[in-house]
């Protein structure tokens, strides 16, 4: 049986100029382990038409880089670099929602994903929203509550579950085309889902960092692998 080809948007060192790509291996292991043939996918405008009619599925990967202004809450802007990548995601996201391909969004992607449905941005969450917590914690663990009768419920099977965080900007209006399906106990929107898609879901956390544990959200990778078989 032929194995689902994924493309995962590759990260990059845009705290130290941005000359390399970077990229988890737990993006490509989740991917591999959920039954899926994983590709990086660098930022070259030619690879777009390639990715939309060759391969079966997306993962947008995490990263720090700056979105269009207007992606933003009145008044605010990113602090954030900018970034060749915007472009090339953006039309091969945009691209796979035209199409009804399925898309799993990640930290960053989760952001692109929710954008390019309506949805705003704070670049700066507790600048914005000082009662949140410290979302902005590498090695911190916190609990999400999730939302029953959305795609995330049914994938994951669990009412709650423990997850990672460490962004900067967050969503923070949503649209009436995006749902969130998960949130932080101060109220952060932790997932969310694009209504109109058959499987175009967001997380805030970074899943790929559980890969190699028994950890419920690496259903999310089964998920997408299943949406594009």
């Amino acid at each position: 049986m032929r194995r689902p080809r994924i493309a995962i948007i590759l990260d990059e060192n845009t705290s130290t100029g941005g000359t390399r790509y970077e990229a988890a291996k737990g993006y490509f292991r989740g991917v591999s382990k959920a039954g899926g043939l994983p590709f990086g996918i660098p930022y070259v405008p030619e690879v777009v038409d390639v990715v939309l009619n060759e391969f079966d599925g997306l993962v947008s990967v995490g990263g720090r880089f700056a979105y269009p202004d207007d992606w933003y809450i009145a008044g605010e802007v990113s602090k954030a670099p900018p970034s060749e990548r915007l472009d090339v995601e953006r039309a091969i996201v945009e691209g796979y929602l035209e199409k009804n391909k399925p898309v799993l969004g990640i930290c960053a992607g989760m952001q692109m994903l929710a954008c390019l449905n309506g949805c705003r941005l704070t670049p700066d969450l507790r600048v914005s929203f000082p009662a949140a917590n410290d979302h902005d914690r590498r090695d911190h663990l916190h609990a999400v509550e999730i939302v029953p009768e959305s795609r995330l419920a049914q994938l994951i099977g669990r009412p709650r579950i423990e997850v990672n965080t460490f962004h900067r900007e967050a969503i923070v209006q949503l649209s009436p085309a995006v749902m969130a399906s998960a949130y932080a106990e101060d109220g952060v929107i932790e997932a969310i889902e694009v209504a109109s898609s058959s499987f175009a879901i967001g997380l805030q956390w970074h899943q790929e960092l559980f890969v190699d544990a028994d950890h419920p959200g690496n259903a999310m990778f089964r998920g997408l692998v299943e949406a594009a078989s």
